[in-house]
């Protein structure tokens, strides 16, 4: 699969999956996720492929835009980021604003009954002044409902940033990333010349929250703590790349401009090239940099990228070989490539390790449809039809297409031993109404 690729899984946000920003996510979120008491309750990071800065909570996930990677320029900011989320999530922040909105809800239907019956009055009694006012009292109950739901928010959005101070706090860190995203957003506001009705927004302007917030950060014997060199470089390395798939900011190069010959600007370069230019290229830069780091496994991932496109499918499998054994959190993703690579030699000797890296990288991540499209050619080439079919179904499956699903699945299940888990597997997705979110 190529790096930051889009996933089907969700068909309301364009998710974004990538082994090295993922990992790099994960590292930051961990210990705030901790601080938060959220450690044990399998929160996930979800990238969303937005250019805008933003991010949000829904259930147990934190979905952060690759916008508010790029732009942030510091590890610092983006921690921030996910200490406000976290806030969210440790204050059941969701579930309190269901029932806002419930009661908002029943606001605004009383509000409308009562001007339903004050017009009804007025025009018996032949009274129209009474009758109009019934309308406004319609509305007024209304706009009073909408005022206290998003007064209501923005009192949750303050109570979150408190708490994201709090954590950063406990892990020994800087809140000074969290101000200077706020001023960011303060920037952007005045140079619209938008002027905003502080009643009628569900967050505090940004001004406001900087005033709140500021004296507590400066407090913190953390403030002017900085982000380790090493963590800071693997910002830069994942801002590059998102730069050269995304062409926001006018790519790495434009980005990292005040240093063009760094590994970040190279990188993105080599990635640039890899998409843009020539295969002998990329490979020419992408082998420079394993030189200066040859343990770093995502260089050798995209090294197998690169050789995927020149069509030596031999060669990229030992490069994400090499990948797999060198990455130390395991990621599925890079599995899969592995065994996609093997499956693309078309070497019937090399499909029975191809299903093996497969199988591992979904059993690690089950809800990735392309895991199961690379599956389903690796059994076809093998003559297993029938796992073809099934693997096949699942890919539809959880790309939401359920009826599709429903076809691979009966055809997979005419051919599975009845009662066997594979023939079980069929009968679930041939039973389901839609996929687990």
């Amino acid at each position: 699969m190529p790096t930051l690729q889009a996933s089907a899984q969700s068909r309301s946000v364009p998710i974004v999956r990538d082994a090295e920003i993922e990992a790099l996510v994960s590292d930051y979120a961990t210990p705030i996720l901790k601080a938060a008491g959220l450690g044990s309750r399998g929160i996930r990071i979800v990238l969303v492929n937005n250019n805008s800065f933003n991010a949000f909570v829904d259930g147990r996930r934190i979905f952060i835009n690759t916008g508010t990677l790029m732009q942030a320029e510091t590890p610092n900011e983006v921690i921030g980021v996910i200490a406000h989320e976290s806030g969210h999530l440790a204050g059941a922040h969701q579930q309190r604003l269901r029932e806002q909105l419930r009661r908002a809800q029943t606001m605004a239907v009383i509000g409308m009954l009562l001007g339903m019956g004050a017009t009804a009055a007025g025009a018996a009694a032949g009274n129209s002044s009474v009758a109009g006012a019934g309308g406004g009292l319609a509305l007024g109950g209304t706009e009073m409902a909408m005022r206290n739901l998003l007064s209501y928010q923005r009192g949750e959005e303050m109570t979150a940033d408190r708490s994201a101070i709090t954590y950063l706090e406990r892990t020994g860190q800087s809140a000074k990333g969290m101000l200077t995203t706020f001023e960011r957003f303060a920037n952007a506001l005045s140079l619209t010349g938008t002027r905003a009705d502080p009643y009628r927004i569900s967050h505090p302007m940004p001004r406001e929250r900087i005033a709140n917030l500021e004296t507590l950060a400066r407090q913190s014997r953390y403030f002017d703590k900085k982000d380790p060199e090493a963590l800071q470089l693997r910002h830069d390395m994942m801002r590059a790349k998102i730069a050269a798939y995304t062409g926001a900011g006018g790519g790495a190069m434009r980005l990292f401009r005040n240093n063009p010959r760094g590994i970040a600007a190279r990188y993105g370069d080599a990635i640039s090239t890899y998409l843009n230019g020539s295969p002998k290229a990329a490979l020419a830069k992408i082998d420079a940099l394993i030189k200066e780091q040859p343990k770093n496994p995502y260089f050798q991932e995209m090294r197998g990228e690169i050789l995927l496109k020149a069509n030596d499918s031999a060669d990229a499998a030992k490069a994400f070989e090499r990948a797999v054994a060198l990455d130390p959190k395991k990621s599925s993703l890079i599995r899969m490539s592995y065994g996609r690579a093997l499956m693309l030699t078309g070497s019937k000797g090399s499909m029975p390790a191809a299903i093996r890296e497969l199988k591992a990288g979904i059993a690690r991540d089950p809800e990735f449809p392309a895991g199961y499209g690379y599956l389903a050619q690796a059994y076809g080439q093998m003559g297993d039809i029938a796992e073809a079919e099934l693997a096949t179904a699942d890919m539809h499956y959880y790309s939401g297409n359920i009826q599709e699903a429903r076809i691979f699945a009966t055809r997979a299940q005419q051919k599975l031993k009845r009662g066997s888990p594979e023939w079980i597997r069929a009968q679930d997705i041939i039973n389901s109404k839609k996929p687990r979110s």
